[in-house]
């Protein structure tokens, strides 16, 4: 069973008078997972897509959906898989990849057929979809969480001691516009992305995993002198549109896949804010 829906983009002018329910209804992607069914979520902004696969008592199949206009979801677009349940496997044309729990795939324009299974319904895969349109085709790849790109960045002292696992991304994986990774706060350290950014020449989307029960994120976006707040539970998804930071800070650590696409491939390309200048 496949589900979908459209988020239209918002003007930041907009955004300013938005109340906590708007914002969380414009923004927020908060159905994922759910069993036995494929979530997708269209996005406005770069025409991105985010989404959810958990194949418990059989297999799902990856379905074009009617924004497409497409016959195959994958006619003119690129995908990228992380695992974030129990062990699993995407068949891409007939040929498996098994992903273990934070395993990433790359999947490029032109497979027309896209499998998604589990090894054990009783701790199902579950797999966090993103994908962006593509103008050629790229080979399917398998990262693994071992094979990331792997960068330690920030300090305990400022509590964002991370790990940032670059997984989909051009010194690792060849795509169109598609990136995609994984950040790890260590523990005793809730800020990610701080100092913040913006990056006007593409969208962002994150996902947070690892929360622990009872405990949440507080994900903060807007202008940097306009900012607003969405709290986030454990399996959700956050839209960040060009215009805004992506930023967030947790009651514990946990961790957060990114994903984006848009003008271009630097992942350095970001005009950053000083925290003292935040609004």
């Amino acid at each position: 069973m496949t589900k979908y829906s459209s988020r239209y983009a918002s003007s930041p002018e907009a955004v300013k008078k938005y109340d906590t329910q708007q914002l969380r209804n414009e923004f927020l992607i908060d159905d994922l997972m759910q069993e036995d069914e494929v979530v997708l979520v269209y996005s406005h902004y770069d025409r991105y897509i985010t989404g959810s696969a958990v194949p418990v008592k059989g297999d799902l199949v990856l379905e074009t959906i009617d924004p497409l206009k497409a016959p195959y979801f994958l006619e003119r677009r690129e995908l990228g898989i992380i695992n974030v349940g129990g062990s699993g496997s995407v068949v891409v044309e007939g040929t498996s990849y098994e992903l273990g729990f934070k395993d990433a795939l790359y999947i490029g324009s032109g497979n027309k057929e896209v499998i998604f299974k589990s090894d054990d319904s009783s701790n199902p895969a579950k797999f966090y979809l993103n994908s962006a349109p593509a103008h050629t085709t790229y080979p399917t790849k398998k990262v693994s969480l071992d094979e990331a790109n792997k960068l330690q960045l920030g300090t305990m002292e400022t509590a964002n001691h991370r790990t940032v696992n670059q997984m989909i991304i051009g010194s690792v994986v060849t795509t169109c516009q598609l990136q995609m990774g994984m950040t790890e706060l260590k523990p005793g350290s809730v800020w990610n992305t701080m100092p913040a950014h913006v990056h006007d020449r593409r969208m962002e989307v994150y996902f947070y995993l690892d929360i622990p029960e009872n405990q949440a994120v507080c994900h903060f976006m807007g202008q940097p002198q306009e900012t607003r707040h969405i709290w986030m539970n454990n399996h959700q998804a956050v839209i960040s549109p060009p215009w805004s930071i992506h930023s967030g800070s947790g009651t514990s650590n946990y961790t957060f896949i990114w994903g984006m696409a848009g003008e271009n491939l630097d992942y350095g390309d970001m005009d950053v804010c000083k925290i003292t200048d935040l609004r």
